[in-house]
């Protein structure tokens, strides 16, 4: 009999300590209450970090690259030499015919000269030539004599325009070789690779004393006014983004957040994924900035008032249906919510009241059932 005692007191212990030690704590769950507030509606995505225009800056003239001392990162002015390719001898060649024009005006300067003296000599058989035509006429002297003074007259003549023509053909060369040097010098500033625009060396392809071919890209430069981060939304939940809206920006590189608008909304969707294109402008870029990192963007589409706030702790699925546990009297019974929005703490709803007792489900206790009796924390 005492025997039989002994086993019922220890068989009452361990139903006791399986109730009290395993059964309640499985039964036991903290519990919230939904709140009223304003919450923001934002449409997430991840992006990367681009541009809107990327300047491929390069050589038209192959050749040997030199001076070419730029850094993947520098911040450059517009005009700030980048690089100059060997030219080869066209300075040589500029400098021959600079010497060249020089030389052309002393010669028209020697020749003006001589056209005044031809002038002057022409003048002079001119007036020989008037004289012994009076006399010719008054047959003071033979018709070979007066053929002879003509004569004369029509070489001082020509000498003036052969020499006229000489001026003439030495200007002319000078134009022609006026517009070969420009056109060289035109040449030789290509040698000379400048920066298009202010803006940071993004990507350098090439080493100084490269040898490279004509048209290769040297550097990239991007401006940071065209700085933007390139996203894809789901077509299905981007009808309510538009310009201008407001934007959270998290690069994978940092923790802070950044801010942002939208900028531009590509007007065709990829019709593979479904996705629409949108950029992302940064209200101050961050400095530095890397190309292609990734971004996390959160684009405020709306704000709701005065709306149900239910902490998402709380929310769960049930039967493939989204709501919450609530608590009446000591058991619980699944509520349907529709989720009109979601924070990074709560879900919007307008189908409980905050005087509901949420029971918070947890992973590592009994699953909650419609009825089921439950404690409290």
């Amino acid at each position: 009999m005492k025997k039989y005692l002994i086993y019922l007191v220890i068989i009452a212990s361990v139903a006791s300590l399986l109730y009290f030690k395993i059964f309640i704590p499985k039964h036991t769950y903290e519990t919230t209450n939904a709140i009223v507030g304003d919450m923001s509606v934002t449409v997430s995505g991840i992006g990367n970090v681009g541009a809107r225009d990327i300047y491929k800056v390069g050589s038209i003239y192959g050749g040997k690259v030199l001076s070419f001392s730029v850094v993947e990162g520098d911040f450059i002015k517009k005009g700030t030499l980048i690089a100059k390719i060997d030219s080869i001898d066209l300075k040589d060649k500029i400098l021959e015919q600079e010497v060249g024009v020089k030389k052309l005006q002393k010669d028209i300067t020697s020749l003006n000269l001589d056209k005044k003296a031809a002038e002057v000599q022409y003048e002079y058989q001119e007036e020989i030539y008037s004289k012994n035509q009076r006399l010719y006429k008054g047959k003071a002297i033979s018709e070979l004599d007066y053929k002879k003074f003509l004569k004369d007259m029509d070489l001082a003549k020509l000498l003036v325009e052969n020499i006229d023509s000489k001026i003439d053909a030495a200007y002319t060369q000078i134009e022609q070789i006026k517009a070969s040097t420009k056109g060289l010098k035109t040449k030789l500033s290509r040698y000379t690779i400048v920066a298009p625009i202010d803006g940071y060396i993004t990507k350098k392809y090439i080493s100084n004393f490269e040898i490279i071919n004509p048209n290769q890209i040297l550097i990239e430069i991007v401006n940071p006014k065209d700085v933007w981060i390139e996203t894809h939304i789901d077509t299905r939940i981007s009808g309510d983004v538009k310009i201008g809206s407001s934007v959270l920006i998290k690069l994978r590189s940092s923790n802070i957040k950044l801010t942002g608008k939208v900028i531009n909304i590509k007007p065709v969707n990829n019709s593979v994924t479904n996705e629409r294109e949108i950029d992302i402008g940064f209200d101050k870029l961050p400095i530095p900035f890397y190309m292609q990192e990734q971004a996390i963007i959160d684009i405020n589409i709306k704000e709701l008032k005065n709306i149900i706030k239910v902490p998402l702790v709380a929310l769960s699925i049930y039967k493939e249906k989204n709501g919450v546990w609530i608590q009446r009297k000591n058991k619980v019974e699944f509520k349907e919510l529709e989720i009109l929005a979601y924070s990074d703490k709560f879900g919007a709803t307008k189908d409980i009241s905050i005087e509901d007792k949420l029971v918070i489900p947890n992973p590592n206790k009994k699953a909650l059932t419609n009825g089921m009796k439950i404690y409290n924390d």
